[in-house]
């Protein structure tokens, strides 16, 4: 496949200018060695996961640097994080030389929480996500965003298989003791087929006979190597109760239906998981679009107990929030507008735009506005003002 130009290569170069160090997290096989080999093409390669190069990290660190000429790109950095230490030295001693050093780590597991610690002021430290909608149009809701399911997607089913497999037995493994691993495989299941829902340990506890804190532990890890996404709710003094558990989504949409034993396009439209699958697709574009950027991942759900529920409040740049609705649908209804101006009420001079996105139709006149203040865009025009500045 062709290189496709990543949207946190600007932010990355800008950040290299800036400081000694770059460090570059996200979830295994989301690109990081690719984009940095691409931007840094002069820099030294060194792949921590070799058993070989991590043999001489620990048996003499200091002499393993000496015999290095920066600019440096240490891929798996979480394999030999006491590396970071002397590369911190090194640093100390010459702190005006930018862009030298440059890591990548595949999970925010407690080595990589470690790493971050160790370099703080020292480093950027950014997020690389699989490809967003933004960065090339083959991302879509069967395939996801991973860079080898989009090259090959004929072997996409063989290739989530191994992804897995490789995800259990090296992060999983690596961040904490998961004795049963068929049980967790067996969670990530069932997890897929509560897509977009209310977070409920216990309806996830008892199928599998495992514990709540079992249970919590799981999401944890899931959550710090970039296989879930957990939305928050939204709490203000609205003078109403709340829902106050989070939603939970897979990050990765082609996971997702993977899991879900979604093959075909075909089946993916006659699915009752369609319209969860695409809320998570929006997301996750969502979330793409801020680390992109260098900035903090947020994003809100709101409900109450009286049945008022938003799917998404996203805060923007001008302090308002987007209030956003996703429908899976093609048709867009008046209706489906009237769960965000019911909170723009409650939320006053808070609420921004207004937006039902929506699934593209070949045949459908394009529908700009479907209510007083709300906008309708297709998936494509919704991602595109999320990278707009307004």
């Amino acid at each position: 496949m062709q290189y496709i130009q990543r949207k946190l290569a600007g932010v990355l170069l800008d950040a290299a200018r800036h400081f000694p160090a770059v460090v570059v997290t996200g979830p295994r096989r989301s690109g990081k060695t690719t984009l940095l080999r691409r931007l840094f093409p002069k820099a030294r390669y060194v792949l921590l996961e070799d058993p070989d190069i991590q043999a001489r990290v620990r048996s003499d660190p200091r002499a393993f640097l000496d015999a290095l000429r920066p600019p440096v790109v240490f891929d798996e950095i979480q394999n030999t994080p006491e590396l970071v230490a002397y590369v911190r030295t090194v640093i100390d001693t010459g702190p005006r030389r930018m862009g030298q050093w440059l890591f990548t780590g595949s999970q925010e597991a407690p080595s990589m929480q470690g790493v971050s610690e160790s370099m703080a002021g020292r480093a950027a430290i950014l997020q690389l996500l699989p490809f967003s909608l933004a960065e090339t149009k083959k991302v879509n809701l069967l395939h996801g965003g991973f860079p080898e399911v989009l090259a090959r997607p004929k072997a996409r089913s063989l290739w989530f298989a191994s992804y897995l497999q490789t995800y259990l037995e090296r992060d999983v493994r690596a961040i904490t003791n998961v004795r049963d691993l068929p049980t967790f495989r067996r969670f990530l299941a069932l997890l897929a087929s509560r897509h977009g829902q209310i977070l409920n340990k216990t309806d996830l506890a008892a199928p599998l006979g495992v514990t709540v804190p079992t249970i919590s532990d799981w999401l944890h890890i899931l959550e710090i190597t970039g296989q879930v996404i957990l939305v928050p709710p939204y709490f203000e003094n609205f003078g109403k109760r709340l829902i106050k558990s989070q939603k939970v989504y897979l990050g990765d949409s082609g996971l997702a239906c993977y899991l879900l034993g979604l093959t075909s396009s075909a089946e993916l439209e006659r699915s009752p998981f369609l319209g969860p699958l695409f809320e998570g697709f929006v997301a996750a574009e969502i979330l793409k679009s801020q680390a992109d950027r260098g900035m903090r991942k947020e994003l809100y759900y709101f409900r109450d107990q009286q049945g008022l529920e938003v799917d998404f409040l996203v805060p923007r740049p001008n302090a308002k929030l987007w209030l956003v609705e996703a429908k899976a649908a093609k048709t867009v209804r008046p209706a489906m507008a009237s769960p965000l101006t019911s909170l723009q009420r409650a939320l006053q001079k808070r609420a921004g735009r207004l937006i039902v996105v929506h699934r593209k139709s070949r045949l459908q006149v394009p529908t700009a506005a479907i209510a007083s203040g709300v906008e309708a865009l297709d998936l494509e025009q919704f991602v595109g003002e999320l990278l707009a500045a307004r």
